[in-house]
């Protein structure tokens, strides 16, 4: 792993994954028609649950073009309380992606929360399970996965919360070590707890990936993976914005 630096990263406080599954998704985010959404003003693009009456999710999620991936459909997404709620009692790894095409982002800000944390995840020990992560992709050039059995995919970097792990640092996973970088951000959220996170993309890209600039988003999406683990997990996102220049 590597060391980060927590100056590309702010938290304010307030009230992968299946290994060899989640991998292939990477390269089946990049085939398929884009949906594009033109920069206004300081934020890119915002995906807001505010407005959203209480009930299944799944209805709203497909019509604004994610995709189900994996156990997505076993994650039982839905609102609750102006959020987005996913939850398992049991081992699921799922993911929820959406193709786009974002130029001139620069950072991201998320607004989410851990309700419970799945038993046994820890990073630092090579248990890669999340409550809930946020992954970001980044142009169409396909890196090399690490192995013979894993496709391809473009540069991505992956936040989420994790219970065990360490703020500061950027982790690689069992593949995509060239190509993919994730941060918890922070890390230690006291369950039931709204945390936002502001994340300096761009930074962190250039530096991770040796690239003198970052391309557009191209996708992103949100999991949550408990494979390996007891107890389940139940998670929230609130609002997540993609940021321009004025907006770090």
């Amino acid at each position: 792993m590597t060391d980060w630096y927590p100056k590309y990263f702010r938290v304010h406080t307030g009230a992968l994954c299946r290994i060899l599954p989640i991998a292939v998704l990477f390269a089946i985010a990049f085939s398929g028609p884009v949906w594009a959404e033109n920069p206004s003003g300081k934020v890119v693009f915002t995906l807001d649950f505010s407005d959203q009456a209480d009930g299944d999710a799944k209805p709203w999620l497909k019509a604004n073009g994610f995709q189900f991936k994996l156990d997505a459909d076993d994650l039982s997404p839905h609102f609750s309380h102006k959020r987005l709620v996913i939850e398992t009692n049991t081992e699921a790894a799922g993911y929820f992606l959406k193709r786009v095409n974002l130029a001139n982002v620069k950072g991201i800000r998320i607004s989410w929360g851990v309700d419970r944390y799945p038993q046994g995840a820890d990073w630092e020990q090579g248990i890669y399970r999340v409550p809930i992560a946020v992954v970001i992709s980044f142009g169409e050039t396909k890196i090399d996965g690490g192995s013979f059995y894993i496709p391809d995919a473009p540069y991505f970097i992956s936040l989420f919360l994790g219970e065990k792990e360490k703020s500061g640092r950027a982790y690689t996973g069992k593949y995509y070590k060239k190509g993919g970088r994730y941060f918890c951000e922070p890390c230690g959220v006291r369950p039931g707890g709204t945390v936002v996170t502001e994340f300096d993309l761009a930074e962190a890209f250039k530096l991770q990936f040796g690239q003198p600039e970052i391309p557009p988003v191209s996708s992103f999406g949100f999991q949550m993976n408990t494979e390996d683990t007891r107890g389940g997990a139940r998670a929230f996102l609130k609002k997540v914005e993609f940021l321009g220049d004025e907006t770090l």
